[in-house]
């Protein structure tokens, strides 16, 4: 089941604009598409590298290794939902605790992202948020009212 809420249940919201590094045991990294080309795989190589930073990778144990693939494959779905739906992708911003990491993609479309209903999973494309809401704890849809676009997220548990 997809949600509308702007936040999961307890979360505070976005960082700040601008922000980076650590606050409050929170690590934060943010990658702009301003110009890139190949955005998919730089979002990948970025959320790797947010990976290595924060210790996910190199994995320790296959539960490990899952997580950090989970991650990846969000990244890559909802960055490709961006270029597909919305004109591409604005930035991507990676949020990081020690019990969940949240993947936030933002862009300048109008429409809602949601999951195919019925998935059909014999069919070509349209499986991306069905993926998403499949290996999420939670995701949702910012609008900020008066600006164009939206931005993405969804929270994925760190491993055991």
């Amino acid at each position: 089941m997809s949600t509308t809420r702007p936040y999961s249940p307890g979360d505070r919201g976005p960082e700040p604009s601008g922000a980076s590094g650590a606050s409050a045991g929170r690590q934060v990294r943010r990658l702009s598409f301003d110009g890139e080309s190949g955005v998919v795989p730089l979002a990948r190589d970025f959320a790797r590298q947010a990976l290595h930073a924060w210790g996910w990778l190199p994995a320790a144990g296959a539960d490990q290794r899952a997580a950090a693939e989970d991650v990846l494959l969000v990244v890559s779905e909802l960055v490709t939902n961006a270029c597909l739906h919305a004109e591409g992708p604005d930035h991507l911003q990676l949020g990081c605790d020690n019990k969940v990491i949240r993947v936030e993609v933002s862009d300048r479309g109008t429409g809602q992202p949601a999951p195919r209903n019925p998935h059909r999973a014999g069919r070509p494309g349209g499986h991306g948020m069905f993926i998403v809401q499949r290996l999420c704890l939670d995701w949702g849809v910012v609008r900020t009212p008066g600006a164009d676009g939206k931005t993405v997220w969804a929270e994925l548990g760190a491993p055991a």
